[in-house]
């Protein structure tokens, strides 16, 4: 009797267990539907890291929790937006081998590799077998994966990030455009100079011509 009780125990531990974790893997897509099917949407790779490959992902079943393996590839489109910045539309290809019968099936992953930290949007248009599709969903902490920045778990050094690198970029170039500026500056100054300095001379040669002229001949 007591191992049975033990056996009785261990299963619900497990049973536990298993729902935690398939809770942990909801909360990482987020589940939409388009007629009688069903989306699982989210990033490809979670946790979602700025500056590395990911792709958006959607796992499609239909109302027999049949996995959809014929999308083609314009079948489905997705643009994906952070802040004031709009992808254009990318395109679904399948995470699984339908001939070997590898893979996860159902899968689908549009390769894009997210640039600046936040929360991204995608937006899902297309139809799935001839039913419309058209959603929105936006990273959350009851969605899928806000975008993070790298420097928590870059070890020894900090790279700095593209946003980064861009920004001192400008400045940069900002710099060497105030240098320039300054230097065009000082060049057309020196020509003023130079100009005038000869015009000096040619009026102080005229006037000492003058000068002889009238010595020579001078007045009764």
């Amino acid at each position: 009797m007591s191992d049975l009780r033990a056996r009785g125990a261990l299963s619900l531990i497990l049973a536990a267990l298993l729902g935690l974790l398939l809770a942990s893997v909801a909360v990482a897509h987020v589940v939409k539907e388009a007629g009688p099917y069903t989306l699982e949407i989210g990033w490809e790779h979670e946790p979602t890291y700025v500056g590395e490959a990911n792709g958006v992902q959607v796992i499609i079943h239909d109302a027999d929790d049949n996995p959809i393996t014929d999308l083609a590839t314009d079948d489905l489109k997705v643009v994906v937006s952070t802040g004031d910045q709009q992808s254009g539309e990318l395109t679904f290809e399948p995470a699984f081998d339908l001939e070997e019968g590898e893979g996860p099936m159902g899968e689908y992953n549009a390769p894009i590799m997210p640039t600046a930290p936040g929360d991204y949007t995608f937006h899902l248009t297309g139809a799935i077998r001839g039913e419309p599709v058209d959603i929105t969903v936006t990273s959350s902490d009851e969605t899928f994966d806000t975008v993070r920045g790298t420097a928590e778990i870059q070890f020894p050094v900090k790279v700095p990030t593209l946003n980064e690198v861009a920004t001192r970029l400008d400045r940069l170039d900002s710099r060497l455009a105030s240098a320039d500026d300054a230097q065009a500056a000082a060049n057309r100054a020196l020509l003023v100079g130079a100009g005038l300095g000869l015009l000096g001379v040619i009026i102080g040669a005229a006037a000492l011509l003058v000068a002889r002229r009238a010595t020579r001949n001078p007045r009764v």
